[in-house]
């Protein structure tokens, strides 16, 4: 991935649609780093994208940080850090 233009780590994820110019592509990235990390504050875990890294970054308050290339690797790894299966679909 290029940190400069935020070209996508998985070229056609859906999640990564509709971002024209690499602006608009970055601000994709964030956004959706903002909402997954919204999703995960309830469980201690922080979900952060600064842009000049491929995929996100988590966190689980206790040292641990892993990136995660895609989301599908953030769900996994959500389910490594609780111990607990995590269905993104079925927040309270």
């Amino acid at each position: 991935m290029c940190s400069a233009c935020g070209f996508p780590p998985a070229v056609g994820h859906w999640t990564d649609a509709g971002g024209a110019t690499p602006h608009e592509r970055l601000k994709i990235r964030f956004a959706r780093a903002n909402l997954i990390n919204r999703l995960l504050k309830p469980l201690g875990i922080t979900a952060t994208d600064a842009g000049t890294l491929p995929g996100i970054q988590l966190s689980n308050g206790m040292g641990k940080t892993v990136i995660c290339p895609t989301i599908e690797d953030v769900w996994r790894q959500v389910e490594i850090f609780t111990g607990n299966p995590y269905d993104p679909l079925r927040v309270n």
